[in-house]
C-alpha cells in the first residue's frame, strides 16, 4: 500500500509542476523569438532599425540568423566576420568568430545569383569586371536599387596604381539576381548578410573584410593559366590567399602593389 501511494504522490507531484509551467507566462528577454541581442543598446542597431527594409529583414531573416549563430557558439555582441568570394566557385563565403576567439569557421555560403565579367581584376568603369583582391565593407546601403546592399572599397591602393585612370566604383554585395560587376545573392540572401555584417559592426568590427580571388589560387591552378596577362597579379595575391587557408585568419596588410 505505501510504494502505491508514494508512486501516486509523485504523479500528482509531477503533473502539478507541469500544470504550473504551462500556466506561466514565459520570461520576455532580448532574444525571445530568436531574435538577434544587442539590439536595444547598441547605436548603430538602432539607426539600421529605423530603415524599413532593415526591419523586414530583422523580422523575416533575424531568428535564423540568431539560430545560426548560436548553433556555431557565437554571441553576436562579439561578432567578427570576414567573407570571401572565388569566381569559379560562385559563392560568397561568410566566415565568422567571437572577438579574441581564435580563427575563423565558415559560417554560410551563398550562391551567386548572377555574374559578370570574366577571371581577371577590375581597371576601369563600364568593364562589367568583379574586382579581385582584399577589401573591405565601407558602406551600409539600406535603400538600395537592389534591396540591401554593402558596399566594396573598390578602388583600393592596387587598383588605382594598375587601373586606368577612371577605375570605376560602386561595388556592392546586394540583393536581386542581376548584375554589371557587383556580387548579387539574391534578396533572401543578402537580408541574412546584412543583418550579420550590422551585429559585428554593432560589436565593435571597425573592418568587415571581403577577399576575392579568380579560383583558388594555388600553384596547380596558376600552372593552368601560364599565358593569362593577370599571372603576376595573382601571384601577388597567393600569399594572403595561402594565409587565410593555412592560418582561417586574416593579415593586417595583404594587398600587392604590383606590376601585370
Amino acid at each position: 500500500m505505501l510504494p502505491r501511494l508514494s508512486c501516486c504522490l509523485l504523479v500528482l507531484l509531477s503533473f502539478t509542476q507541469l500544470l504550473a509551467q504551462s500556466c506561466t507566462p514565459p520570461v520576455e528577454t532580448e532574444t525571445s523569438g530568436g531574435n538577434l541581442p544587442g539590439t536595444k543598446e547598441s547605436a548603430f542597431w538602432q539607426q539600421q532599425l529605423r530603415f524599413p527594409r532593415v526591419r523586414v529583414a530583422y523580422a523575416a531573416a533575424g531568428p535564423g540568423v540568431a539560430n545560426l549563430l548560436r548553433t556555431h557558439y557565437l554571441d553576436a555582441r562579439r561578432l567578427e566576420i570576414m567573407m570571401r568570394a572565388i569566381k569559379t566557385n560562385r559563392e560568397l563565403e561568410v566566415w565568422a568568430r567571437n572577438q579574441n576567439g581564435g580563427p575563423f569557421e565558415l559560417l554560410q555560403t551563398y550562391p551567386l545569383a548572377a555574374t559578370s565579367g570574366k577571371l581577371g581584376p577590375k581597371r576601369r568603369a563600364g568593364d562589367y569586371q568583379v574586382p579581385e583582391g582584399f577589401y573591405e565593407i565601407d558602406r551600409f546601403n539600406p535603400k538600395s536599387d537592389y534591396h540591401l546592399s554593402l558596399g566594396l572599397n573598390y578602388p583600393n591602393a592596387a587598383d588605382r596604381a594598375l587601373g586606368e585612370p577612371h577605375p570605376g566604383g560602386d561595388i556592392f554585395i546586394h540583393g536581386g539576381e542581376v548584375t554589371i560587376g557587383c556580387l548579387p545573392i539574391t534578396d533572401a540572401g543578402i537580408e541574412e548578410v546584412y543583418l550579420l555584417a550590422v551585429a559585428a559592426q554593432a560589436a565593435g568590427q571597425a573592418a568587415i573584410p571581403v577577399h576575392i580571388f579568380p579560383f583558388p589560387l594555388t600553384e596547380p591552378e596558376l600552372a593552368k593559366r601560364p599565358a593569362s596577362p593577370h599571372a603576376a597579379f595573382w601571384r601577388g595575391l597567393m600569399p594572403g590567399y595561402a594565409y587565410f587557408e593555412q592560418h582561417h585568419d586574416v593579415k593586417a596588410a595583404t594587398q600587392p602593389v604590383a606590376s601585370e
